[in-house]
C-alpha cells in the first residue's frame, strides 16, 4: 500500500467506517434480516473500507482513476458471497475480508480492460474510464488494480496465490475464446456458456471458495460452495443478458439493448440465430450483426422481447439457478443455507 492517509473520496478509513451504516452492495432484495443480515452488513462495510484503501495513492490522478469504477457503485456480488460463505465458519478471521477484497479488485480490474475491448462508453451509469480518459489510462489502471490485488493476496499464502492464478487464467481464456468466437463446427450456444463459466463463473466460484476456506470451513463443504459459486455466477451473467433486453429504463446500469447495438451475440441472440421459424426471419436478420439504426434497434428489441429465444434463455437461466441450489445439499440447515437458496431465486427474478 502507499501509506497515504486519505481514501479516494477524500476521507480517512476511520471516517468512512463511521459513515457507512448499510451494506455497500446494491444486490439487497434477497439479503437476510436479523443477526445474519447485520453480520453481512458489517462485513461489507469492512470490505468497502479496505477497497477504499486499496485504490488509494499518493498521486491524485492515480487515486482518481483507480477509484473511478469503485466510486460508481456496483453490487459487490463477489465479496458479499465470500462473506456469506464465511458465515459457515468463523467470519471474523481477517483473511476473510482480505480475500473478499482481492476478488472485488480482480473483478474491477477486468471491467477496465473489458471496456477497452468493447469500446464501451458507459459503465455502472457513469462514463467508462476509457471514454473519460483514454484506452491507455484504462488498461494501466486495470493493471494497477491487479497489482494491488496481488499485494493483498501474498499475505494469504501460496495456495491462495495458486488458486487466484488459475482463476485469472480462466478469466483470460474466457476472454480470448469470446474474442475469437466459436470455431467452425462448434455449437455456438455451448461455446457461449463455456465462456461465461470462465469469464464470470470462475471468479464467483473463487469468491465463495476463499470466503469458506479462510473461515475454516471443512474441505468438502468448501468444494460444494465453490461449485455453487460457478453455477450461480453463470446464472447471474445470463440474467444480465435477459435484463439487457427486457429492461425498459436502463435500470441494469446501461441502456436497454446495448449488446444488440454493439453486435454482442448473447444467449438470446444466439438462440434467435439458431432458430428456423419463418415468423422470426426478420429477427434473425436484425441480430446477425451490430444494429446502428435507431428504428431497427427498437424493432429488434421488440421482436426479442416477444421471442421464443428469450423464453429459452430464461429456461437456461433457471436451469443454472436450480443446479446451483442443488449444490447446497451439504450446507447445514439454517439462515446461511436459506440465504444462498434465496440468491438462486433472485438471479432469476432480478430487475436490476
Amino acid at each position: 500500500m502507499t501509506g497515504a492517509s486519505a481514501t479516494v473520496d477524500g476521507t480517512t478509513p476511520v471516517e468512512t467506517w463511521q459513515r457507512i451504516s448499510t451494506p455497500a452492495s446494491t444486490i439487497g432484495p434477497w439479503l437476510p434480516d436479523g443477526d445474519l443480515g447485520a453480520r453481512l452488513a458489517e462485513g461489507l462495510a469492512r470490505v468497502e473500507i479496505a477497497l477504499l484503501e486499496a485504490v488509494d495513492s499518493e498521486h491524485p490522478f492515480v487515486r482518481e482513476a483507480a477509484g473511478h469504477l469503485m466510486a460508481a457503485g456496483g453490487k459487490r456480488f463477489r465479496p458479499m458471497l465470500a462473506l456469506l460463505a464465511a458465515q459457515l465458519g468463523d467470519p471474523t478471521f481477517p483473511e476473510v475480508t482480505r480475500a473478499a477484497v482481492v476478488c472485488e479488485l480482480t473483478h474491477l480490474a477486468t471491467l477496465y480492460h473489458d471496456d477497452v475491448m468493447d469500446e464501451a462508453a458507459v459503465r455502472r451509469g457513469a462514463p467508462s474510464a476509457n471514454s473519460r480518459w483514454s484506452n491507455s489510462i484504462a488498461i494501466l489502471t486495470g493493471d494497477l488494480l491487479f497489482a494491488r490485488a496481488s499485494d493483498l493476496l501474498a499475505d494469504l499464502g501460496p495456495e491462495a496465490v495458486r488458486v487466484q492464478a488459475r482463476t485469472y487464467e480462466r478469466l483470460v481464456t474466457g476472454q480470448l475464446r469470446e474474442t475469437i468466437g466459436a470455431r467452425p463446427g462448434d455449437d455456438p450456444v455451448a461455446h457461449y456458456l463455456e465462456v461465461l463459466a470462465d469469464k464470470t463463473g470462475s471468479l464467483v466460484a473463487t469468491s465463495a471458495r476463499f470466503g469458506a476456506a479462510f473461515a475454516g470451513v471443512d474441505d468438502e463443504l468448501v468444494a460444494a460452495l465453490t461449485a455453487f459459486g460457478e453455477e450461480v455466477g453463470v446464472a447471474f451473467q445470463l440474467s444480465d443478458d435477459v435484463l439487457d433486453i427486457v429492461s425498459q429504463d436502463g435500470a441494469s446500469g446501461k441502456s436497454p439493448g446495448t449488446d444488440l447495438r454493439e453486435g454482442v451475440a448473447t444467449l438470446p441472440a444466439l438462440f434467435a440465430l439458431a432458430g428456423d421459424d419463418p415468423a422470426e426471419a426478420r429477427l434473425r436478420e436484425l441480430v446477425s450483426g451490430p444494429i446502428t439504426d435507431d428504428d431497427e434497434h427498437a424493432e429488434a428489441l421488440a421482436l426479442l422481447r416477444a421471442s421464443a429465444a428469450l423464453e429459452r434463455t430464461t429456461e437456461v437461466l433457471r436451469e443454472y439457478a436450480d443446479r446451483a441450489r442443488a449444490r447446497l445439499g451439504g450446507v447445514p440447515e439454517g439462515p446461511v443455507r436459506e440465504a444462498l437458496s434465496a440468491l438462486c431465486e433472485y438471479v432469476v427474478t432480478r430487475t436490476s
